[in-house]
């Protein structure tokens, strides 16, 4: 598929891969069918960019010694050097059982110097994740995903959302093909910064490949220039225009709390859903990270 890409246009310069290309649609976290990254396959990507000098996501689900599988990413470049690493912040739960990331969003310079983010199918449902990834300086946000037919509209508009709310380029790319129950979409689309539509694949077919141009230029120049809509600047200098600089606070409770470790919805107590026992997981007993350490 590689190949594929590369004979499909001669200046491509990045190919991406969709979430479970490797895997499958599957919640099997047999530690016997995970990848590492000095596994064989990532070997075989890596080999399979220098073979066609080409640039390359791809999608992993990786073996934890210390828990529950990763479900992670890997942009590599055409030298076969792993540019970016990133772990799913945020699976797909009560589905997916894959352990939360905890390495952040990491912004890598990509090929011809443009700046790079990647974030996983459910990670772009959260408009805080596009945001941190434009935040760190991304121009350019990939979004590989295995999502299903019934979120075909919440795709389509997070997609465009993401883009224009923070003036950044998305490629968004979807599996194709079907688990015996649930059919993977198998929709890419390359939204411009604007919230245009640039490319999309709609036909669900496998193994198509669709194809644009992006001016990440263009993005540095709408960051710099535009006045009204400039939404990610004026998230912190709101009201610029009736005072200095604008007013430089964070009005947003839930920030707020996040930071000090108090989030609460107010409808907290009448959540049903709370653990992954509804799609055949045990309930979980290990803490995590911060908070892990917090309790002992």
């Amino acid at each position: 598929m590689v190949g594929k890409a590369r004979r499909n246009l001669s200046t491509m310069d990045l190919v991406v891969f969709p979430e479970y290309s490797l895997h499958g649609l599957s919640m099997d976290t047999n530690p016997e069918i995970m990848c590492r990254l000095d596994g064989p396959e990532v070997a075989a990507f890596k080999q399979a960019c220098v073979d066609n000098k080409i640039w390359g996501c791809f999608s992993i689900m990786e073996f934890n010694p210390h828990g529950n599988p990763y479900n992670s990413g890997l942009i590599i470049d055409d030298h076969g050097e792993i540019k970016l690493y990133y772990r799913k912040l945020h699976p797909w739960i009560p589905v997916e059982p894959w352990e939360p990331g905890d390495i952040g969003i990491p912004v890598i310079e990509g090929p011809k110097g443009v700046k790079v983010a990647l974030i996983i199918c459910h990670d772009g449902m959260f408009p805080e994740m596009a945001r941190e990834c434009a935040y760190k300086g991304a121009e350019i946000m990939i979004r590989t995903a295995g999502y299903t037919a019934p979120i075909r509209e919440a795709w389509r508009f997070t997609n465009q959302a993401n883009s224009f709310q923070n003036l950044m380029i998305t490629a968004n790319v979807c599996m194709c093909g079907s688990d015996g129950s649930f059919d993977s979409m198998g929709e890419g689309m390359i939204i411009n910064f604007d919230g245009t539509v640039l490319a999309h694949g709609t036909t669900g077919r496998a193994d198509e490949i669709i194809t644009a141009e992006v001016r990440p230029d263009l993005v540095r120049e709408a960051r710099i220039n535009w006045g009204v809509e400039n939404n990610i600047y004026q998230l912190w200098h709101r009201g610029y225009v009736a005072v200095k600089g604008g007013a430089m606070d964070c009005p947003y409770t839930f920030m707020q709390d996040m930071v000090a470790g108090t989030f609460r919805l107010p409808w907290e107590n009448q959540v049903k859903v709370t653990d992954g026992t509804s799609c055949g997981f045990p309930a979980p007993t290990r803490m995590f990270g911060k908070t892990a350490k917090a309790a002992e």
